[in-house]
């Protein structure tokens, strides 16, 4: 999601209810989850952060499987070896960056994507069309510097 762009969990459950899939309990509750976040989230995090007894593992990973098969969520992969995902707004493609802490994983959204144009020669240098690119940043952020 585009940094300081929120878009509530019903907006997302009239998604999925215009695409003929159910409004389960789970799934509502999952989505709320991301409401209250500003980060990408991990299942296991999610799942930590649902009350007990709302749903299992499983049904935490089916569900963001398809999230992300209808277009709702964007996975990222912070090079930990964990997914992590972020609810998209419709009609957005999710392309953001972030700046990841290598101490306390702490995540900042960067609004700005400032290699547009190193895309556009790259590109037009290789001969290549509909170019795309992923970056993500890691450093220690200033609460670890201490």
């Amino acid at each position: 999601m585009q940094p300081g762009k929120r878009v509530g969990p019903a907006d997302f459950a009239n998604r999925l209810r215009r695409e003929a899939r159910k409004v389960t309990g789970p799934r509502q509750a999952i989505l709320e989850q991301f409401g209250r976040s500003s980060h990408p989230l991990s299942v296991k995090e999610i799942f930590a952060a649902l009350p007990p007894g709302d749903c299992d593992l499983a049904t935490v990973y089916r569900c963001m499987h398809l999230l992300e098969k209808m277009g709702m969520v964007k996975r990222y992969d912070f090079g930990d070896g964990v997914s992590r995902f972020e609810l998209l707004p419709e009609g957005d493609d999710g392309h953001h960056h972030h700046l990841i802490c290598t101490s306390c994983a702490e995540v900042v959204e960067l609004e700005d994507c400032s290699i547009a144009e190193l895309e556009t020669r790259i590109a037009a240098r290789n001969g290549f069309q509909k170019v795309t690119h992923k970056l993500e940043f890691f450093g220690v952020c200033p609460a670890c510097q201490k």
